[in-house]
Formats: structure tokens, C-alpha cells, sequence
């Protein structure tokens, strides 16, 4: 096969390819081949790996707009509302108890932040707006599920037994704390109820979820993982690996995203641009659902079908919920700096506590003498745990140098050693009393 009036490095003067293609298709055509060459328009379309294939002439370019905005999933949609589809309905005790927890939750917070603005505890963090996420999604789940929460998921801890006592014990960090006083205020943790204990770096938990996730898969144990976090921290590296390796590896864990419309003080109007956390779902490859976080039977039943999806098939969901956070982001926030009071009153007049409610009222399962008993006898049990939790001691000083290993190393043990010298010697200048001895 000859190309002629072609000069190479210089401008092609006539080159036929049709002749070019016939004469090749022949040539290949022969005896001496397997070979079959067809004209360009019946060659079959190969399917480019990892994606749907469809093909347009169409110069497009697609944004948030290209696409309807994904639905928000809601049960409660009036005061007014007394029915709702019977695949929802929960049984009265069910509800009822939910209801409570959402209140203790409340009136807990209410204490221990103003302790905390007494100087009687360092550090606190309220969920204040967020009761109905918590409750709703904590009530759908079984011990059996391992939970790795962020910070401000209390509530979930609390649903799974977690009791006032044990609040106050961590928050002040005495001996009776199951951390020994190592943690900060409101990072809960434990090993009984499946929850894993929270750390104060953003997103970790992701990742780490997804590897148990994986362990469980493994194991072929009938239980998912349950993993919360912030709007804020999916704006994080370790959101983006949690979520492909979930996807890729279909682990069995329930992405819960918290989006209560600031990371502190950034608004989620800054923080990105597309259609919030839900619409990255589908893009990872992940079943996904966004769900009115304020609406605690709608946080329920969607949280409910997630789970049963994640045990069934093994494979991951999201959900993002979208709520309001009430309170500050924490007692080292002041949030009237970044936000209006009157956005702060309209949410205080559609919280989570107010829509159940009324729902309830409205069905005859809650009455104003019921609401008025229960805060009062919830918040006596609150003070007479805070009480007994300040008066008891810290934990022993020797607690510094445990737990770091299973058996102390012998550099560990010189320094504590190093430390008793010290303590003895100027044991005067220490307040050891407030100190349990052993």
C-alpha cells in the first residue's frame, strides 16, 4: 500500500483514504488472516470502564441545575396532622419514650452548660435543635451496631443506656469517669453500648468506621456501623476516602450527616456548592436519602429501612439531616457574632421537641400536666447526678501512666517512678486531697 503526493514534515498535497480503507480492507481481508475490517459507521461501541454509557452530539456541560434537587423526606408536616401512612406508624411506648429522651436531653444540656459558664466543668457542647435527629436515628438501631459519633451526638448514647450519671462523670472527669478523666467534657465513649469513644480531630471517625464496616462484613455478623458527622466535616480528605472505600469495598455502614447549617461559624452557604451531602451519594456510588432532620419519625423509619438495606446487602447508605443547630457551636462559641438573633428564635419556634409535641398532643399520648411532671422529675435527677458527680474525687494521679500499654514498659515505669519522687517531695505544693490515693 502506497500513499503517493504525501510529503512527510511538509503539507499533504492529496492522500484518497477512501481508497485507503478499501485497500486495506482487502489486504486483511485474505487468506493469510483472521482479520476483518468493516466500514467505521458498524463498528460496535466499546463500554468505557466504571461508568452508564451514553453517547450525545450534544456540546453540554452539566451543574446543580441540570438536575431536580434531591426531596427532603418528611412525616410531620402540620401541628395539625394526626395520620401519617400506616408503613410508618411506631407503637406508643415507642413514642412516648422517645419523647422523653428528646426532653432529658434538653434539660441535661440546659445544666451542664451553665456549669461549665460557672467555671465547674471546662468545656461543654449542647445539641440543642438536634434532639429529634438523635432519638429518631438512635431508636432504629440495635446494640449490636457499633457507633462512631462526632460530638454532638449524646442523644444517641443516652437512647442506648447510657445514664445521667455517666454524663456527669465524664464531664467532670472524676474517678467513676470509664476514661479515667483523660477526655475533654462531652467525649463519650463506651465499650458496652457500642460506641466508640469520640475524639476532638475533625472527621476521623470516617475512615475508621468504614474499616469496621469492613470488619463486620468479614465476620458476616447481622449488624451495620452507624457513622455521624457534620455537614463541616465533609469538607474534609477523610470524608471522600470513607466514602469511596465504602462504596468500592460494600461495607455495611450508615453514613449519618448531621446538617445543621454552620461548621462553627461557617455557613453552609460558604462552605460548598452543590446540593448539600446528600447529592455526593449517588456520585461515590452509594444508596442515599435526605430526610427532615427536625421530623424525629421521619429520621426514624428512614433510618430504619437504611439499616435493614446495610444488613440485607451489605452495602452502604447515607443520609443527610437536615436540622438546626439552637445553641452555639460550643461554650468557646459565641454564635450571635456570625448570625442573627431573630434566625435563632424562628428555629427555637420549630424545634425538634415542639413538632413532636404537638404530634402527640394531638393524638392523645401527651398532655401539659405529663410535660410538666417530666421536667420536673427529669430535672431533679439531673441536679442530684451533678451534685454527687462534683463532690466525688479525681481519679489518682497514677492513671497518667496506665492503659498507654497492656504491660507498663520500663521507660514508662522510670517516669512514674520519677513522678512519686517528686510528688513526695513537694506534696505540699499539690492538691492531693481532691485525689483518690490508689
Amino acid at each position: 500500500m502506497m500513499i503517493n503526493k504525501a510529503l512527510f514534515g511538509g503539507v499533504v498535497k492529496h492522500i484518497n483514504f477512501k481508497n485507503i480503507l478499501q485497500q486495506t480492507k482487502r489486504q486483511c481481508n485474505n487468506t493469510n488472516t483472521e482479520i476483518g475490517i468493516d466500514t467505521v459507521t458498524n463498528v460496535k461501541e466499546s463500554g468505557y470502564l466504571g461508568i452508564q454509557v451514553s453517547f450525545t452530539d450534544k456540546l453540554l456541560f452539566f451543574n446543580k441545575e441540570s438536575y431536580d434537587a434531591l426531596p427532603i423526606f418528611r412525616i410531620l408536616h402540620s401541628p395539625e396532622q394526626t395520620e401519617f401512612p400506616k408503613e410508618y406508624k411506631i407503637n406508643e411506648q415507642t413514642m412516648t419514650r422517645m419523647y422523653y429522651k428528646m426532653l432529658t436531653l434538653n434539660i441535661m444540656d440546659k445544666v451542664l452548660y451553665e456549669s461549665q459558664r460557672q467555671g465547674r466543668i471546662s468545656f461543654y457542647m449542647t445539641n440543642t435543635g438536634e434532639e429529634g435527629l438523635q432519638i429518631g436515628s438512635a431508636a432504629a438501631l440495635t446494640l449490636n451496631d457499633v457507633i462512631y459519633a462526632q460530638y454532638r451526638e449524646a442523644g444517641v448514647l443516652l437512647w442506648r443506656g447510657y445514664s445521667i450519671t455517666d454524663f456527669m462523670n465524664q464531664c467532670y472527669g472524676n474517678y467513676k469517669d470509664t476514661s479515667k478523666g483523660r477526655q475533654m467534657p462531652v467525649h463519650y465513649g463506651s465499650r458496652k453500648l457500642n460506641f466508640v469513644t469520640i475524639s476532638s480531630p475533625l472527621t476521623t471517625q470516617l475512615p475508621q468506621a468504614v474499616g469496621t464496616a469492613y470488619a463486620l462484613k468479614q465476620s458476616k455478623k447481622k449488624a451495620c456501623v452507624v457513622c455521624y458527622f457534620g455537614e463541616g466535616a465533609a469538607s474534609e480528605g477523610d470524608a471522600h476516602a470513607a466514602f469511596n472505600f465504602a462504596a468500592t469495598l460494600e461495607c455495611p455502614i450508615l453514613f449519618v450527616c448531621r446538617n445543621n447549617g454552620y461548621a462553627i461559624s461557617t455557613s453552609s452557604l460558604e462552605q460548598f456548592k452543590g446540593d448539600g451531602i446528600a447529592a455526593r451519594g449517588p456520585a461515590y456510588g452509594i444508596r442515599t436519602i435526605r430526610v427532615d432532620g427536625n421530623d424525629v419519625l421521619a429520621v426514624y423509619n428512614a433510618t430504619k429501612a437504611a439499616r435493614e438495606f446495610c444488613i440485607e446487602t451489605g452495602k452502604p447508605v447515607l443520609i443527610e439531616a437536615m436540622t438546626y443547630r439552637i445553641g452555639h457551636h460550643s461554650t468557646s462559641d459565641d454564635s450571635s457574632a456570625y448570625r442573627s438573633v431573630n434566625e435563632i428564635s424562628h428555629w427555637n419556634h420549630n424545634s425538634p421537641i415542639i413538632r413532636f409535641r404537638n404530634y402527640l398532643e394531638s393524638i392523645n399520648l401527651w398532655c401539659k400536666q405529663q410535660e410538666q411532671q417530666s421536667n420536673e422529675s427529669i430535672k431533679e435527677s439531673v441536679l442530684r447526678a451533678f451534685k454527687d458527680a462534683e463532690k466525688e474525687l479525681k481519679p489518682c494521679w497514677k492513671e497518667l501512666f496506665t492503659d498507654v500499654y497492656r504491660t507498663m514498659p520500663k521507660h514508662i515505669r522510670r517516669q512514674l517512678h520519677s513522678m512519686e519522687n517528686h510528688v513526695t517531695e513537694f506534696h505540699e505544693h499539690y492538691p492531693l486531697h481532691s485525689f483518690k490515693s490508689t
